[in-house]
């Protein structure tokens, strides 16, 4: 049998008495036992044994990972973190725009950044690793900074290590296991151990889930929509500071599964169809979490791209798309600090996603180095030895619900005692959850003010409000994800028309229940502002187009009416008759598959507009000239029926924008604001051309890498719109591109870079696939964009890659994006690194990111099929 790195790791360590994954440190004091908490069920299930997982695709061999150092860290100079923001270390330093250390519960301001600071930096390029904490980081200004939590987590891991050595088995074991099905105030709690004073688990993607006085932000898939990385970190952070207010350690955000499939039900609560940009939005995202001291729990992992069969299907992938396509947002997840990773209900190469030895030992914590803790979702633990595959912490902690019987809890504790699961194992398991609760610095943290389960009784709900200004963000956000598809005739933006109607049930307010009707939002009635399950959040409002429309129509005196009846197609056709404009508004909704809309398990049944979506548009454009579509949907839908008639001369993707829907939509109509998103995944002409459409058992990735735009440009099959694709009010043009490397001193690494650049592979350590040689700015793009047109807007340039022609990678690639905000006829010079990790191969018989041999090209332009600039790496 051959030794995964992790098992030959563990086996090491426990020989020398190490917890697994411990650095070199002093233990403190040990913590006085006041008290020990029980493990709740006693052992009446019986622990399965040890096993072998099948050996995972290209699973490298123990003497190749053998880790002599830590990969990308100097021996020479060592890191030691700045102690207080803004006192730099001598080795370095560069001016940024930081987030101040805030106190939990306080809000986090809507730029995401209120305080200049100077962070340390590390040799050997100045200015491209900065030491750094959850609350002190490089500014979003900075992308190509990559910040070194090493230090961080070392002093974490001291905290934690002499916490865990007072503890009794049953402690940590405690520590590990959750309280069960409202075993406590919110969706997911650990108990109190001696000092230790428990954990509060609680969604969602776009806020605090079943909590009151709380914002509904904009899904994630708007935000990755904006492709603006400070808007990304400023959601994160006022999202991070409301959980934080409520009391909540650990959010259950950010979700990084990658709409393979486009019908999948739960993709807006992800950030699009590629892994550069989900990467991006989910480090953007977890960087602005933490900061504001709460724990960001990083899921699904991994290939969750469904929820037809979640509990039954295996995602059988290839090692090399595993890497480069659906583990890449993970793995900038360990570089962003993240806390917790949730794995997932699905099985992967026929393995439980929780219990599997391949993903979560030997891919997640050893070659990525993560640090923090591994969670299971709820109800997805399948075993006590779990625990041996990497599964730190068992969520909620009973085995079926409200069963009083647990995997972890006294059958760990029996598992230990008869040498099933060594006892290092579970101090590892304790220290990891510990300290990530030290990392974020939770030591003062907030108790639970809200009560998840009950959330009317008035004994364990103080109702506390957390929204601040929070709503000026969301409205933010919402108008900069909005994507101008169509614009005939330069109907929009609008100016005063003297007479306007809104035609469907989408731009209503909620008229039968409010905006918060449905159980987690499982269903619709009027404006659709989030999708369905539990990456929901309850609206304390929700400003419908209506509601904002009619307040615009009133300031500018345009008369003003509506029709909301879906399905009278005649009513609307008359309602339209006669009017300067008519919008139409359409949605298209989905969810977890707990719960079923409409037929709708959780997956869409198909790609069309809900409540007679097409007839509507045509009714309307068959009697108006000026007919104006508005579509709130969860992800792609057919437009053929009606994109291409003349009559329809503008069309908004609006997508899930949150409470402020309606105001953020009047904001981009009305030319306040000057449309700047791109679409985050591909509209194709036929549900057909897609790689994936339906869902079902059979999940071999088949289709590869050739997901989403990759497929379509591989497959010449033109989309009805392309990803990256988004008009603006105004014009842009693109000059001057440059390509240069990136110079620096000589670097402890030499041989891996060298290695690199002769298609050589490396050898391969704990943390290698992170390593700072491999991610680093190896070379700047440097281009011009000036706004040619009359009034200022924002420019999304984005970079991508087309690699050697026998590297078996798609046409093109995305590798970089900016957003550039411009006043007409300004012009502005724009820098994109790109790493070496950018422009590298997963290769499957070295276990390497290598480089392609041949010639690589750079295009930038503004979508994945516009390209403007384009010229020959000098690689």
């Amino acid at each position: 049998m051959r030794l995964s790195l992790w098992q030959s790791a563990f086996i090491v360590l426990l020989a020398a008495g190490y917890t697994l994954a411990k650095t070199t440190r002093s233990p403190g004091t040990t913590p006085s036992k006041s008290h020990t908490t029980s493990t709740h069920g006693t052992p009446t299930t019986p622990v399965k044994p040890p096993r072998t997982p099948s050996s995972p695709h290209g699973t490298p061999t123990k003497a190749s990972r053998t880790p002599t150092k830590t990969p990308g860290k100097s021996t020479t100079t060592p890191r030691t973190p700045a102690t207080t923001p803004g006192k730099p270390t001598t080795r370095g330093k560069i001016t940024g725009t930081l987030p101040t250390t805030r106190k939990p519960g306080t809000s986090a301001t809507t730029s995401g950044t209120s305080a200049t600071a100077t962070a340390s930096l590390e040799p050997p390029i100045p200015g491209v690793y900065p030491v750094a904490t959850p609350n002190y980081l490089p500014s979003v200004d900075q992308p190509a900074l990559v910040p070194d939590f090493e230090p961080a987590w070392r002093d974490a891991y001291t905290l934690a290590t002499a916490k865990v050595v007072g503890f009794t088995l049953e402690q940590k074991v405690s520590i590990a296991t959750g309280l069960g099905y409202h075993g406590g105030r919110c969706n997911g709690n650990i108990g109190i151990v001696d000092s230790f004073p428990g954990l509060c688990i609680e969604g969602s993607s776009l806020g605090v889930r079943d909590a009151d006085f709380v914002t509904a932000f904009p899904a994630p898939i708007n935000a990755a929509a904006t492709w603006q990385r400070g808007l990304l970190r400023a959601r994160g952070a006022a999202m991070g500071a409301e959980h934080a207010g409520k009391g909540v350690n650990i959010a259950l955000s950010p979700m990084m599964n990658l709409g393979r499939v486009a019908q999948g039900g739960r993709n807006w609560e992800g950030f699009g169809a590629d892994p550069f940009l989900a990467s991006v939005s989910a480090y953007e995202t977890i960087l602005g979490l933490q900061s504001s001291g709460v724990q960001a729990a990083a899921g699904h992992f991994i290939n969750y791209e469904q929820e037809t069969n979640r509990d039954s299907y295996s995602s059988n992938v290839d090692d090399r798309t595993q890497h480069e396509i659906y583990a890449a947002p993970f793995l900038r997840s360990v570089m962003a600090g993240v806390a917790s990773v949730m794995c997932s209900y699905n099985l992967v190469n026929g393995l439980y996603a929780c219990e599997n030895n391949s993903t979560l030992n030997s891919l997640l914590k050893s070659e990525f180095g993560f640090k923090g803790f591994v969670m299971s979702d709820w109800y997805a633990t399948h075993s006590t030895t779990s625990a041996l595959y990497g599964l730190d912490m068992t969520m909620p902690g009973d085995i079926t619900q409200a069963s009083g019987t647990t995997y972890f809890g006294a059958n760990l504790v029996a598992a230990v005692k008869n040498g099933t699961i060594p006892e290092a194992r579970v101090d590892d398991m304790a220290t990891r959850i510990l300290a990530s609760w030290f990392f974020v610095g939770q030591t003062n943290f907030t108790q639970p003010n809200f009560n998840a389960n009950e959330p009317l009784d008035a004994a364990t709900n103080q109702h506390v409000n957390v929204q601040a200004d929070h709503g000026t963000l969301v409205r933010k956000i919402a108008a900069a994800s909005m994507i101008l598809l169509k614009n005939a005739d330069n109907t929009l933006p609008l100016k005063k028309p003297r007479r306007l109607v809104l035609i469907g049930s989408d731009a209503a307010p909620a008229h039968i229940a409010g905006p918060n009707g449905f159980t987690d939002q499982g269903g619709v009635d009027g404006v659709l502002a989030m999708g369905w399950g539990s990456g929901t959040a309850q609206f304390t409002y929700l400003i419908s187009p209506y509601e904002a429309l009619q307040a615009r129509a009133r300031n500018d005196h345009t008369s003003f009416s509506w029709f909301f009846d879906d399905f009278d197609t005649v009513g609307a056709s008359n309602a339209a008759y006669y009017q300067d404009a008519a919008i139409v508004f359409l949605q298209a909704d989905s969810g977890e598959g707990t719960i079923t809309v409409d037929g709708n398990a959780g997956d869409r049944k198909n790609l069309t507009a809900w409540h007679n979506g097409d007839a509507l548009v045509q009714a309307v454009a068959a009697k108006n000239s000026n007919t104006i579509v508005v579509v709130h949907s969860v992800g792609p839908i057919s437009l053929e029926a009606w994109a291409d008639n003349p009559n329809v001369k503008a069309i908004i993707w609006a997508g899930l924008g949150g409470t402020e829907t309606g105001n953020a939509l009047v904001d981009v109509l009305y030319g306040d604001v000057n449309p700047s998103g791109r679409l985050p995944y591909t509209i194709a002409e036929l549900p057909g051309d897609y790689p994936q459409l339906a869902t079902g058992t059979d999940n071999t990735y088949s289709e590869g890498l050739f997901i989403d735009y990759r497929h379509f440009d591989a497959a010449n099959i033109h989309p009805r719109y392309e990803f990256g694709f988004g008009l603006s009010y105004t014009t842009f043009a693109y000059s001057d591109l440059s390509i240069t490397a990136v110079t620096g001193q000589p670097d402890q690494d030499g041989s891996q870079e060298a290695n690199w650049a002769a298609s050589k592979p490396y050898p391969q350590a704990v943390g290698s696939s992170t390593a700072l040689w491999l991610h680093r700015p190896l070379l700047d793009v440097t281009f011009n964009v000036k706004n040619t047109g009359g009034v200022a807007g924002t420019e999304i340039p984005q970079v991508y890659v087309q690699f050697p022609a026998n590297s078996g990678e798609p046409p093109s690639v995305l590798r970089g994006f900016t957003d550039v905000a411009l006043q007409p006829g300004q012009t502005q010079t724009v820098t994109i690194s790109l790493s070496r990790y950018d422009l590298s191969i997963w290769d499957v018989p070295t276990q390497s990111w290598m480089r392609a041999a041949g010639t690589y090209n750079i295009t930038v332009g503004a979508s994945s099929r516009d390209f403007r600039l384009s010229n020959q790496s000098p690689l």
